[in-house]
């Protein structure tokens, strides 16, 4: 009997762990970006080679994120969050000491593959959590995707002044080492298993329509959008998405289930995930922009790396409360109202720093809604796909819907990049009209995400929830139940 008791009282630090690793990977996703110029000139490259910084992790991330939920669906997600956290950790540690870009591309594509950890955390939350608190712990845990992205914007600039970019990585290395440990250690076996062996067919389908994609849409701005490389690019994806679609519906056992890709829900909240991915990730790249754009210029703000970092913190405190709000409110609520909410909030957001962005003020106002609304809806896509789906396959699930975010994230970058620098200054810089544009581009991507919200059908959040080990011990020990 003293077992599940130890299991029990496991979760509450389990809970600790999986924060660890998801604030981990989400600040690599950010902190890089403010900092670019600081690491091409120390290494001594260019700006289109430095861009393979973020490329490298982008693409690397998006082919192991889904790849990685679905390992640890068959053979153990609390082995395989071990893999991702000691991915992490590895990639941080060869980066921190880089001294080539060569070397630093090879450890960012190392870290992408601790993108795993984010559908491995909603898998372990789901098979050890009690049921009452799954919502919400998937919820502050979503939203501190969101929350660690802000975070890697306010706290760049600081940290390199005060040190170096080494600690860029040092810091995030220390964090997934001491969260890998830890999770050897005090995370507890998987108790729900899916048999059946990894399709490699398929995972290396999906693996080359992804790269085609991503390395297109991230470098098509450097390499002009019509250049033969781009093109081709393009073409490879083109036709390996629906060859890969078609092996997933006719294999016996599926990377990638189609027919749970199909379920209303989880295609729904996709595509909400892909509208959404494409205006938040864009507005983390560009809004530092526009904050760093000398006066001279006739707009912006002339900040530096650090004051438009703080002038950001709002947005990421605005996450955080929404993330940890989102599981009550869905419980109340429900996930759908939330996610609507969320995305609406969006649109106002964008539409408000499109036509209002003369002020300081306006700016940290309209940033702060956009925060809220990340932080809502970032729990409510991952709590509605999680709800959806059998709890064997929640790993890929919840990996699938975090890649589409991030390619929804890359086609929005590129798009706007294109849109912001359409028309240039004889300074080099962009026009005002530019970026005025680019955010009224994320303003109608998030109304089209709104839209598809409300499409969204209503499901209970218990109607393929299987009790974990901690709920069938409560079930059995109600004098330990939580109030």
């Amino acid at each position: 009997m003293t077992a599940p008791l130890e299991r029990r009282t496991d979760y509450r630090v389990t809970f600790v762990v999986l924060c660890v690793g998801v604030a981990s990977f989400s600040l690599l996703q950010s902190m890089v970006n403010p900092v670019l110029p600081t690491i091409q000139a120390a290494l001594d490259t260019d700006q289109t080679t430095v861009t393979w910084v973020l490329t490298a992790y982008l693409v690397s991330a998006s082919v192991f994120t889904p790849i990685i939920g679905r390992v640890g669906d068959k053979v153990g997600k609390e082995r395989m969050l071990v893999v991702a956290l000691a991915a992490l950790a590895v990639g941080s540690l060869l980066a921190a000491v880089a001294t080539s870009v060569t070397v630093m591309i090879v450890a960012r594509a190392i870290q992408g593959i601790g993108g795993g950890v984010l559908p491995l955390t909603f898998g372990i939350i789901r098979d050890e959590f009690p049921r009452e608190k799954v919502a919400s712990a998937i919820g502050t845990a979503a939203a501190l995707l969101a929350v660690g992205g802000g975070v890697g914007l306010v706290i760049a600039g600081p940290l390199v002044d005060a040190l170096s970019y080494h600690w860029l990585f040092w810091i995030p290395m220390i964090m997934t080492t001491v969260a890998a440990i830890a999770a050897a250690i005090w995370v507890p076996e998987s108790p729900e298993r899916t048999p059946g062996r990894i399709n490699v067919l398929t995972a290396l389908l999906m693996s080359g329509w992804l790269v085609a994609l991503l390395i297109a849409v991230s470098q098509g701005h450097h390499w002009g959008w019509s250049s033969p490389e781009i093109i081709a690019l393009f073409v490879v994806a083109a036709v390996l998405l629906p060859v890969w679609v078609i092996a997933e519906a006719r294999s016996s056992q599926p990377l990638v289930d189609m027919q749970m890709m199909r379920i209303p829900t989880v295609w729904t909240v996709n595509l909400v995930a892909l509208l959404f991915g494409f205006g938040m990730y864009s507005s983390f790249a560009f809004l530092p922009q526009f904050l760093q754009t000398p006066e001279i210029a006739g707009y912006g703000f002339g900040a530096t790396v650090t004051e438009s970092g703080l002038l950001l913190l709002p947005q990421t405190v605005a996450s955080f409360i929404g993330g940890v709000a989102a599981g009550r409110l869905a419980t109340r609520l429900g996930s759908k109202l939330l996610l609507v909410f969320g995305a609406g909030l969006t649109a106002i957001g964008m539409f408000g720093l499109a036509f209002f962005h003369d002020e300081v003020w306006m700016i940290v106002v309209e940033t702060t809604f956009l925060g809220l609304a990340f932080g809502l809806a970032f729990a409510a896509m991952s709590n509605l796909v999680v709800a959806a789906v059998p709890q064997s396959q929640t790993g890929v699930a919840s990996g699938m819907n975090t890649n589409i975010r991030t390619v929804g994230g890359a086609i929005g970058s590129a798009l706007v990049a294109t849109v912001v620098t359409s028309q240039l200054q004889p300074t080099g810089l962009p026009t005002e009209s530019g970026y005025s544009h680019g955010f009224l581009l994320l303003a109608i991507t998030a109304t089209a995400a709104t839209l598809v919200a409300i499409l969204v059908p209503v499901v209970r959040a218990t109607t393929h929830v299987v009790p974990g080990p901690q709920a069938e011990y409560e079930a059995e020990h109600p004098e330990h139940a939580e109030v």
